[in-house]
């Protein structure tokens, strides 16, 4: 007879989230829908989507600015997954922020594509190629959580400029991005 395998001492699965709710940053419990937890699942599947496009990326090209946006989404994601009553503890904490900083790279990025004039004709219709329909992907995914984040404060939970205009750049360098790559 085999041996019935026991259950990790720590797992995956909690268990906790059987009711239809879980937990916002500090452990404050709220139902799945909610909004906040919407968007920070727009905000994981443009992290995913990111993954995928750095995944699809041509043979010698860095990884590296992909990679960083995804690390600077999972900082906006934090601060998107906390409460309204936390947002000072939050502010006071060590998690890394998206700040002017962040924007102004984007901004250079941006400005970067512009300056070697991609070629594009009016609006792109994405597949190409399978790089440039992932960074299409994103693009959506990123458009998604900007609208996700842009609802919040009729919820209660105010979003700081910054977020809303990393994201708004974010899609727009994922465009471009997109139309060089089906160069």
């Amino acid at each position: 007879m085999a041996d019935t395998p026991q259950p990790a001492s720590r797992s995956i699965a909690t268990r906790t989230g059987d009711d239809g709710t879980t937990s916002l940053l500090y452990g404050q419990r709220v139902p799945k829908d909610h909004p906040q937890i919407a968007a920070v699942g727009a905000l994981d599947e443009l992290n995913a989507a990111l993954g995928f496009a750095k995944a699809t990326r041509p043979a010698g090209s860095s990884p590296a600015e992909i990679a960083r946006i995804q690390q600077e989404l999972v900082a906006l994601m934090g601060e998107v997954a906390c409460a309204e009553a936390n947002a000072a503890r939050y502010d006071g904490s060590k998690f890394a922020k998206i700040d002017a900083a962040a924007l102004a790279r984007l901004d250079a990025a941006v400005a970067a594509i512009e300056a070697r004039s991609p070629k594009f004709d009016g609006w792109a219709t994405p597949g190409a190629n399978l790089h440039a329909a992932a960074l299409d992907l994103a693009r959506t995914a990123a458009r998604r959580a900007e609208r996700q984040l842009i609802a919040l404060p009729q919820h209660g939970r105010s979003v700081r400029p910054v977020l809303l205009q990393y994201l708004n750049r974010l899609s727009d360098l994922l465009w471009l991005l997109g139309r060089e790559a089906e160069m």
